[in-house]
């Protein structure tokens, strides 16, 4: 089985008339471009405390034709990052583990698990919690993807956030990781989308973490430097 990276780049959108702008743009450079999926979406972030068996803890929720998958990014990824989510009433478990030194949580390439539960999401939740895993953060947004070609553009309303936008391609060759992250980028500038720089993501997103009850399902936002 081939195995999924994503390559994803953020670019901090802030304001409503901003996130239209760059949907302009996007229309501008394929005027085909329409609104592939459109989500509400609850996700819950989860930590992995040292000495629980991510694999052992959660391999009863994976499906047989999704354990290679599983068994990879569990056995050979690096710092995982487990979350739920929600989506127009779907359940999705989701496992992110970074490719080189980026973030699992929020870096540029990563590996990624990603399959429905048929579930509530408070009933998934009950479940890792009880395998040891802790809740880290729970975030809410509405989420708009455009799809162009290979690449997939998602313009989210996030709590404490604000807009924000992701571009991303999958790929399952991982040498070709950082042609693809050029390409993004080339792509960004055509359009005037900045890349949010990853110390500053790292501290919105620490901030998020400590303050998330204050945003969580709320119209609320912050602004870190």
């Amino acid at each position: 089985m081939s195995h999924t990276y994503e390559v994803e780049i953020k670019s901090l959108l802030g304001s409503k008339e901003n996130a239209n702008a760059l949907v302009a743009h996007l229309k501008k450079h394929d005027p085909k471009l329409s609104v592939s999926a459109h989500e509400k979406q609850l996700n819950h972030y989860f930590t992995v405390p040292a000495g629980v068996d991510l694999g052992k803890a959660l391999t009863h929720l994976i499906p047989a034709e999704k354990k290679e998958i599983f068994d990879r990014v569990v056995l050979e990824g690096k710092k995982p990052s487990v979350r739920t989510r929600e989506a127009n009433g779907t359940v999705i478990l989701i496992i992110k583990a970074s490719v080189g030194d980026d973030s699992s949580s929020n870096g540029v390439k990563r590996i990624e698990f990603e399959s429905e539960v048929p579930t509530t999401l408070e009933k998934l939740d009950q479940a890792l919690l009880g395998a040891g895993l802790t809740y880290q953060a729970k975030w809410s947004r509405e989420r708009d993807q455009y799809t162009s070609g290979d690449m997939n553009v998602c313009i989210d309303k996030n709590a404490g956030y604000g807009y924000l936008a992701e571009f991303e391609k999958m790929s399952t060759d991982e040498s070709a990781l950082e042609a693809t992250k050029k390409d993004l980028l080339a792509f960004m500038a055509s359009v005037g989308a900045l890349e949010l720089p990853q110390d500053r993501l790292e501290r919105m997103f620490a901030h998020y973490n400590a303050h998330w009850s204050e945003y969580y399902g709320t119209e609320k936002v912050f602004n870190i430097e």
